[in-house]
Formats: structure tokens, sequence, C-alpha cells
């Protein structure tokens, strides 16, 4: 069940204490991919992975914009501080355990939220009356997870499946040659470089032509299938 769709009503029949809660980001993807692709992606896979479990599961509205000041030099790209992210992040879970979903799953599409993600997955976990765990898509589908760059082969492929419409299939081109091979500037380990512009000129990082629409559709099922057996866990776990 769509939260969005729902009536209150129908929330209050509901038995299960189950929810989905997908965050993405608002940032560019390059000059060949839409600024919300991380929320796309990550809405896509919640439902896809809630249609996947065999169960009861809410899917709760996209949270569109969180952690993405790294991408400030592109037009377009929204951001709030990691506090604010995280208060907003930990007051919806809250919000959604008030109704009786006390075990969320955040589905998250965007590499900049996973600090701050993990860290009040914790804290709300330790000290409130919810358990939350956070969920990485790209993180969950096999030997793809090494492919995984910015508006690259694997964001992309998954667009492509999802939402072919949105991705300016004559700027691919453009994209891969403007792009670059890896993410950051590496020096003994540290990145000596803060903003994506420092390393990408059109802010891609990968190859966009390495993603169509048929990897786009194994990511998806990848995708969702780990995240049903998430919800499995998460489900069946013991709590305090």
């Amino acid at each position: 069940m769509r939260l969005s769709e729902a009536t209150w009503t129908e929330v209050a029949d509901l038995d299960g204490d189950l929810a989905l809660l997908p965050v993405g980001s608002t940032e560019q993807h390059g000059p060949h991919a839409p600024l919300g692709t991380d929320a796309l992606n990550a809405e896509s896979v919640a439902e896809v992975g809630a249609d996947a479990f065999d169960g009861e599961v809410v899917v709760g509205p996209t949270i569109p914009v969180s952690v993405a000041e790294e991408h400030r030099a592109f037009d377009g790209t929204l951001w709030v501080s990691p506090d604010t992210f995280r208060a907003y992040v930990r007051e919806t879970i809250e919000s959604l355990a008030h109704h009786g979903f006390d075990r969320v799953v955040v589905v998250n599409g965007h590499g900049g939220n996973i600090d701050a993600l993990a860290e009040l997955c914790r804290r709300v976990s330790r000290t409130g009356d919810v358990y939350a765990v956070a969920f990485t898509w790209f993180d969950a589908v096999g030997d793809h997870s090494s492919d995984m760059g910015h508006g690259g082969p694997l964001e992309t492929a998954l667009l492509r499946h999802t939402h072919p419409e949105l991705v300016r299939e004559d700027r691919i081109d453009e994209a891969r040659d403007g792009g670059a091979d890896r993410w950051g500037e590496w020096v003994s380990g540290v990145n000596l470089a803060h903003d994506s512009d420092e390393f990408t000129d059109n802010g891609v990082v990968g190859d966009p032509a390495k993603g169509d629409a048929d990897r786009g559709a194994e990511l998806e099922s990848l995708a969702a299938d780990s995240l049903a057996s998430l919800l499995d866990a998460v489900e069946s776990r013991k709590l305090d």
C-alpha cells in the first residue's frame, strides 16, 4: 500500500507494523538524467520490493531533498544540512511509529545520505519506540555494485527501465565524454575534492552508455529481492 494514495480509514484497518520510507535527492546527474534520479530510483525499488515481500508493508512518501551540497556547482541541485536531514527523517519515522509502523526500512537512493542515515537509524532504534535500518539499493545488486558511479551505468540503467522518457538519449555521448572515471581525487586514501565539480566537468562519473534498459530490469529485480529479504529479517527480529 502506498501511504499517499490510501485513506486514513484504510490505514487504520491495517494490522502490519512494517513501513518503507524512500529517500532520494534533488541534484545534478549530468546532462542526460533528471535532477530527481535518486528519488525516482529509491521510490521504484521501494515499490517493487514491497510487491516482492510476502507480507504487509506500507510505502511512505518519498523524501526528495537531502545531503547533496557536494553538487552545489550544478544548477538545480537542492540540499539541506546533515542535521536538518537527520531530524526530518527521524521525525517522519517517529510519526510512522505513532500509527503502529514501528519497524521501518529507509530505502535510500543517494550516496551522500548513507552516513547520515546509518547514524540516525542507530540513534532512533536505541532511544525511541521504533526499530529502523537503512537500505541503499545500489549496494544490494551483487557484482553490479562495483560499477556504481554518478549518473553512470547503474542509475541510468534503472531509469531507462522505469522512466525511459526522462533519459535524454541524445546526450549520452556528451555525458560519457565529459565525465570522470572515478569519484573524487584521492591521495594517500584521502579524497582531496569536497565538491563534484572538482573532478568531473559535467557531473557524471562512469559511462551511462553501459546501462541499458535490460540491465535496469536486472538491477530492479536484484534490489527488490534484497529488500524483500531484509523486510523478512526486520519483521522476524526480536526487539526489546
